[in-house]
């Protein structure tokens, strides 16, 4: 195994964390701007109002999403381990 393959996979693997993680910081940064624009208007100023809703936008994100994502770990997996003879030489 040479450098580019290491390269390869390392690459691969940060793609794929990005590629899974992307939609649910976007979820969080959707419901965060939505409710600092509500706490805005209303002047309301507590900073522990935007969890909940965050953490129940999440749960349902990952609900939503949560099987896409996991096919595409253990797609990533699958290829990872379909290798593994090339990486031990």
């Amino acid at each position: 195994m040479v450098i580019d393959d290491v390269t390869a996979i390392a690459s691969t693997a940060i793609y794929t964390i990005i590629k899974c993680a992307a939609p649910l910081l976007l979820v969080s940064l959707c419901v965060g701007l939505l409710i600092s624009i509500f706490q805005t208007v209303t002047s309301i100023q507590e900073q522990t109002l935007t969890f909940v809703p965050k953490i129940l936008a999440i749960f349902l994100a990952l609900i939503v999403m949560g099987h896409w994502i996991m096919n595409n770990m253990v797609e990533f997996m699958t290829s990872l381990w379909s290798d593994f003879n090339v990486y031990i030489r």
